[in-house]
Formats: structure tokens, sequence, C-alpha cells
């Protein structure tokens, strides 16, 4: 919002963080609360959802206008993550979900897949591992019995 010049912001609360509904000059939408910064402008804090005219969606927690907290980002072409974000990236453990309806879920750093993970194949195989973005060496299938 700190950026933004047009637009309409709402405040529906007294105390604690406001409540707002504001349309950006772009078409995206941020319906939750903000918080004033020391300058006096407002930014997405706490909880909230923005939603942009191609169809993607993220609900959940922000701070100093970033996504940063648990939170879900879906794309219009069917993918979906939901996990930790800090700095507007995926950073945490986290679940993807693929448009193909493969996931993985474990750890990411920065947006990548590192550290241990799971990855399920679109038959339902699951591969165990070490993930390093798109490096996964040495991944084990899990065996159902």
């Amino acid at each position: 919002l700190s950026d933004q010049k047009e637009g309409h912001c709402l405040n529906t609360s007294g105390e604690g963080p406001i409540k707002v509904s504001y349309i950006f000059p772009n078409g995206d939408r941020y319906e939750g609360e903000c918080s004033r910064s020391e300058s006096g402008v407002i930014m997405r804090s706490g909880t909230g959802k923005h939603t942009s005219p191609s169809g993607v969606i993220y609900n959940g927690e922000w701070h100093e206008d970033k996504m940063h907290g648990r939170g879900t980002l879906q794309h219009p072409s069917g993918a979906l993550y939901e996990g930790e974000f800090r700095d507007n990236m995926y950073h945490g453990t986290g679940t993807y979900t693929f448009p193909d309806g493969s996931t993985y879920k474990g750890h990411f750093h920065k947006n990548r897949l590192e550290g241990e993970g799971a990855f399920t194949n679109t038959e339902g195989l699951v591969w165990t591992g070490e993930f390093h973005g798109k490096a996964a060496l040495g991944l084990k299938m899990q065996l159902n019995f």
C-alpha cells in the first residue's frame, strides 16, 4: 500500500490493527489488517487476503507490506503453496502442489526447495531425501506395504 497514491482505504475499527478494504490502481484488492508506519504510511500488517485480477490469491500473514508468516498462495495454473513465508518468498516449511497434482512437502529457502522433503508424483509414489533447488540426488522411494 505504501507506494500507491490512489485507491480507497476504509478504517472499520477503532482500536488495534486497522481493518481495510483497498483497491490498487492496477485492480489488485487487499482486505485485511494494516498498520501505520512511523512516517504515517499504511502498510499491510497482520492477516489479510490479496487478490490480483490475473487470479493470484494470497491469504495469510503480512509484515511491513510483505507476505511474512503463515499463508496460502494460489496461482491460476492450479499451483498452490501452503506454508511459511519470509519477505514475499516461500521460506521455512510448506507444501507446494504443482498444476499436475504432484506435491513437494518439506523445507524451502528463498523460494527454492532446500533440505529434507518428500515429493509425491501423480501416481502417488513418494520420494524422500535432500532437495537442493532443482537437484535432488539420492532420493529414496517410500514403500507402502
